[in-house]
């Protein structure tokens, strides 16, 4: 189970990326996001997806691995496209024009198309890139990079240590879940439990029957967790030093000014348009 989980898992290649600051990877990932929103044509997402892919060969994390992150998200992307498609379509049809086919109440339009793929092709830009980011970045630097991001601006500054330690734990946590549930379906499977003869209910009625054992589980892992920070002397605000200090080189400053780059010559072309 652990192998399975793409998301989140830090895949060590030695390439540059890997090695630049996780908070310049954090911000090239927002103005990123900022470029994807303001972008309003296939031109302007040309641009940005020649871009990633230069990024991401630059990473040395092979393309199917990335590929991979989208099997999970597939029905959501699917639900985007039908919904951008039915949604423009129908906004064509009240206005009486552009409108290709129609079956009833269902019309699809060309531009309904145009917009469905636009959607589409956004949000799985928005998926490769962030895997991008956790590929390239352990979840404790990806968790002390926000953390120097959000210190500056928090309260006191123990709301940004108070969100990272949030943010690692749910990192580690989320394939020790995984990977819990995956025992105890082993153990059902050794109790005679055939999973390929059941039916698409009775399948459903076994998820929820891991419901409660995975949630003690959880809990009882939160409770040892707490017992061992506190045992460590570990306190929210306490000063304390790193093993890996976080330092901004040249080439951090180059990586985020290329990105910063996008989100305005988005705007820019949208206002010219």
């Amino acid at each position: 189970m652990r192998d399975k989980l793409i998301i989140g898992r830090m895949i060590p290649t030695g390439s540059r990326v890997h090695g630049l600051d996780p908070r310049a990877k954090i911000t090239a990932m927002l103005l990123f996001t900022a470029a994807l929103i303001l972008s309003n044509g296939w031109p302007q997402l040309a641009v940005l997806a020649a871009l990633s892919l230069v990024v991401l060969a630059a990473t040395k994390v092979p393309f199917k691995t990335y590929l991979r992150t989208l099997r999970p998200m597939r029905w959501l992307i699917l639900f985007v496209f039908l919904f951008q498609l039915f949604a423009g379509a129908g906004a064509e049809a009240a206005a009486g024009s552009g409108v290709v086919w129609t079956w009833g109440p269902i019309s699809l339009s060309g531009a309904g198309l145009s917009a469905a793929l636009l959607a589409v092709a956004r949000m799985v830009l928005l998926i490769v890139f962030t895997a991008m980011l956790t590929f390239t970045t352990t979840p404790s630097m990806l968790g002390r990079g926000i953390e120097g991001m959000l210190k500056p601006i928090s309260r006191g500054g123990t709301g940004a240590e108070r969100f990272s330690l949030m943010l690692r734990l749910a990192l580690r946590f989320i394939p020790a879940l995984l990977e819990e549930a995956q025992t105890i379906l082993k153990a059902q499977a050794a109790r005679g439990a055939d999973y390929e003869e059941m039916n698409v209910r009775q399948k459903a009625r076994l998820l929820m029957s891991l419901l409660v054992p995975v949630t003690v589980g959880a809990f009882r892992r939160a409770e040892e967790l707490t017992t061992s920070l506190e045992a460590r002397g570990y306190r929210i605000g306490a000063p304390r030093t790193s093993y890996r200090q976080l330092l901004w080189r040249g080439a951090d400053t180059r990586f985020t000014v290329l990105f910063a780059l996008l989100p305005i010559g988005a705007l820019l072309i949208r206002l010219i348009s």
